[in-house]
């Protein structure tokens, strides 16, 4: 298959270590930390996780390891959507591997965790790892979304382990992946299984973190992919001076990729779901909002603009999520009947005459075309999909009525040209930064050390990622510490919390000092396109959030 020039170059990229993690394999040994308890709800996790709740952090450190020179079988899985560096988190995991011991052998399981259930693997070798290096996509072995959690799957996994002497499973995944990593670590506890389980933190959507757990990868490289297309957007909205671009962007439970994104290229508008949520705002509250601004741009000669809305803004508008939870429960529990309906208007008229009142007056201020999206099919967990629903459509809308009021009021003599954009896709398979090559290279290379130790449940973490790599460490959590319990189909369920958007930390302080400038001035930022190749303060610069949450 022919390569294109950049592909060959990222081949020979040498992934950057942890010093710890550098040198002699057998010279690095875990040193245990502190024990650990759940973010809460620990009576409830403890009994759930009676062999793996409270463990103990875990660094490494220089010294005698005479474990990694066994001999180890291990299972790799790629879990849920894509996220640049996932090749290099098993690229990592196979040096290590290798390097313990030749005769050590990866099984990389094709479809994601339907893979292991299936039996369906290739193994890794030379030939096939290097085809991959530093490059983007899941496309080594593929991804898939198949949930491990039952005693059945968890029956047959312990079988394919047993078919192959696998005596280790590592799990490369986000919230949900790593919290069926812990179910299963705890299964095979308790059924005497000496198999462990290891995660590694995986979400472009950045939700995914805690001191320990820094940030997940795939997040840097995502959100300098979609800040390059909006510093395009931002020029080219410049330099033709006529259109307001409305851009909406991947992060459904949280607006950490708006907010990056937001600090990266100085737009004039930018939500933050949290935000509207803390404020208990309405949709009618942000419409006025975003007119305001376009309003006093226009009223400086300015009109056009830049607005990033996060995908997931939807859900923390309060009055939407009682009304999207409302939507849930009755499609749901009406299943049948709702899916027999021959036509959108049918179902829109059907759901209409169930809602209370107060969700039948919000439903009815949306434009047809985000009523109809609110009833397209649902996930797998039975929610509304929130990425099928134009957002930035539904505030191009809003905010055209709202304008065309101030107009007539004469407070508003622009002209509203809108452009609407979703920046999705475009971000999960890039090739990774320098950051992401470096950071996933590591997670996997650290996670051999976890698992030769026969530490099973854990996250691999590498910390200190402000600061160049030759300042990182090594080591990892209990995935039970980063656990709650929520209300899932209708019964209490152990997750990972996901992370949200701080309103009193650095990163968002730091947008929230200097939105109102950028608001009213055209002082847009232009990153331009991932570098690989100079400068290190051009090449391995990590995220601003990142930078942002260190700082003194």
């Amino acid at each position: 298959m022919e390569k294109s020039p950049l592909q060959i170059a990222r081949y020979a990229y040498s992934p950057k270590l942890p010093p710890v993690l550098r040198g002699n394999v057998a010279d690095i040994a875990p040193v245990l930390g502190e024990k650990t308890q759940s973010q809460s709800d620990c009576e409830a996790l403890s009994k759930l996780f009676p062999n793996t709740y409270g463990m103990p952090k875990v660094s490494f450190a220089k010294g005698s390891n005479s474990n990694v020179s066994k001999i180890f079988n291990v299972g790799v899985i790629l879990s849920g959507g894509q996220a640049p560096g996932g090749h290099n988190v098993i690229c990592g995991l196979y040096d290590a591997l290798k390097k313990a011991n030749p005769a050590n052998t990866l099984y990389g399981f094709r479809g994601g965790p339907s893979g292991i259930l299936e039996d369906k693997y290739i193994i890794l070798d030379d030939k096939i790892i290097n085809e991959y290096r530093n490059t983007g996509g899941f496309d080594m072995i593929q991804s898939g979304r198949t949930k491990l959690e039952t005693k059945e799957q968890f029956a047959v996994c312990k079988e394919v382990c047993h078919s192959h002497n696998i005596n280790a499973i590592v799990i490369i995944g986000g919230d949900d992946s790593n919290t069926n990593a812990a179910i299963l670590a705890e299964y095979f506890k308790a059924e005497g299984e000496n198999i462990c389980v290891v995660g590694c933190p995986k979400t472009i959507d950045g939700d995914l973190k805690n001191e320990s757990i820094e940030t997940s990868f795939g997040f840097d490289t995502a959100t300098k992919t979609y800040s390059e297309l909006i510093g395009n957007i931002c020029r080219d909205a410049n330099s033709s001076r006529k259109y307001w671009h409305f851009i909406r962007l991947m992060g459904r439970s949280a607006s950490h990729i708006a907010l990056e994104c937001a600090i990266k290229t100085q737009p004039n508008i930018c939500l933050v779901g949290e935000e509207v949520e803390a404020k208990n705002q309405s949709i009618q509250d942000i419409t006025n909002y975003i007119a305001d601004v376009i309003a006093k741009r226009a009223a400086n000669g300015n009109n056009y603009g830049i607005c990033l809305v996060p995908e997931g803004l939807i859900e923390f508008v309060p009055s939407l999520k009682v009304l999207i939870s409302e939507i849930n429960d009755l499609v749901a529990k009406n299943e049948k009947e709702f899916s027999q309906l021959p036509t959108t208007a049918a179902k829109i008229a059907y759901i209409e005459s169930l809602l209370t009142d107060d969700s039948k007056k919000v439903f009815n201020s949306l434009p047809q075309s985000i009523e109809s999206q609110l009833l397209l099919d649902r996930d797998p967990h039975g929610n509304v999909q929130v990425s099928l629903i134009e957002t930035e459509k539904l505030f191009i809308e809003t905010v055209r009525k709202r304008l065309a009021h101030l107009a007539k009021e004469g407070k508003y003599k622009g002209k509203f040209t809108p452009q609407s954009h979703f920046f999705g896709y475009e971000g999960r398979c890039a090739f990774p930064s320098n950051f992401d090559a470096d950071y996933c290279y590591s997670l996997g290379y650290n996670a051999f050390f976890l698992l030769s130790a026969g530490l099973t449940g854990y996250l691999s973490s590498v910390t200190n990622l402000s600061k160049p790599a030759d300042q990182w460490n090594a080591g990892g959590i209990p995935i039970t510490m980063m656990m709650n319990m929520e209300q899932r189909h209708g019964a209490q369920k152990p997750v990972i919390r996901k992370a949200l958007v701080e309103m009193d930390g650095k990163p968002f302080k730091y947008f929230e000092q200097h939105r109102d400038k950028w608001a009213v001035e055209t002082d847009y930022l232009y990153p331009g396109a991932i570098q690989y190749f100079g400068p290190a303060e051009v090449c391995d610069q990590t995220t601003l959030t990142l930078d942002l949450e260190h700082q003194n």
